[in-house]
């Protein structure tokens, strides 16, 4: 069931605010929205609330009950609603695919509405069914088939010594780039991470590249980039602590931190040459 939290975390990255801007926006110290938007404050303060909700151009009603505003002059149906609700629950990949499809879908139907009113209605019929097979949609990403050339794209690759303690991160200074396969997968990162040591062993291990997709916040029990006071950590969320995947390590409890940032979710890793 969706959150108070879930939907505060959709409209800030609708707006592409940082846990930083959304801050300076509401007036709330950095410290304590991150630790709200963590989850780990059970029942924020409701003036804490009503800034957020001023800072991100929404009500109350919405963040609390989901009970969206209608600003706009016409009503969906329930048809129209559930749609809207499938796209927003897509991936980025997803969401560019539809957009691609709309696009190209509108084009030929004004195209095909200005050859209807130019032509008589026996010739219109006959542009008609010409306009849907000349103009086919074009194939998108891995859905273009097997003739089509495999497409490369470059990410920034950052380093994450974690087992060296404080470093510096997602910094520019000395930062590599890589070509990468543009697939599914690395269409979601924005950049790359090369991490040490074997907390997160046996599925990821020293020296792995991972695939980061930005963001200011991950759902518990997704994998993720943290800064914990300054201090890098590669790590699964669960609402109050981060959770190594070797048996070895134990829990990081986040209220131990007094500065708990995430820097992006992991979405894969590149495989070994």
């Amino acid at each position: 069931m969706e959150t108070y939290l879930d939907r505060i975390k959709l409209l800030k990255n609708e707006q592409k605010l940082t846990n930083e801007q959304l801050a300076e926006r509401s007036g709330i110290p950095l410290g304590t929205l991150s630790k709200i938007l963590a989850g780990m404050s059970d029942s924020p303060k409701l003036s804490n609330l009503v800034a957020i909700c001023s800072a991100l151009g929404c009500s109350v009603e919405y963040i609390v009950s989901g009970t969206p505003e209608n600003t706009n002059n016409y009503t969906l149906n329930q048809a129209e609603i559930t749609m809207v609700e499938q796209y927003r629950s897509l991936d980025r990949w997803g969401k560019s695919l539809i957009d691609s499809v709309l696009e190209k879908e509108l084009e030929r139907v004004r195209d095909t509405s200005a050859d209807v009113a130019e032509a008589q209605p026996v010739v219109a019929e006959k542009t008609q069914r010409a306009g849907r097979v000349l103009r086919p949609i074009p194939a998108v990403g891995r859905y273009a088939g097997e003739s089509v050339r495999t497409e490369k794209r470059r990410l920034k690759l950052f380093d994450l010594p974690v087992s060296a303690g404080v470093g510096i991160y997602l910094d520019d200074a000395g930062v590599d780039t890589i070509t990468v396969p543009s697939t599914e997968k690395t269409a979601e990162a924005d950049y790359a991470l090369r991490i040490s040591g074997d907390s997160m062993e046996p599925k990821y291990h020293d020296g792995d590249i991972l695939l980061v997709q930005s963001c200011d916040s991950v759902e518990a029990g997704e994998l993720g980039i943290f800064l914990l006071d300054g201090c890098g950590f590669f790590k699964r969320y669960e609402g109050d602590r981060l959770h190594s995947l070797n048996p070895a390590y134990a829990p990081i409890m986040l209220r131990d931190f007094s500065d708990v940032l995430c820097k992006g979710r992991v979405v894969g890793k590149l495989k070994r040459k």
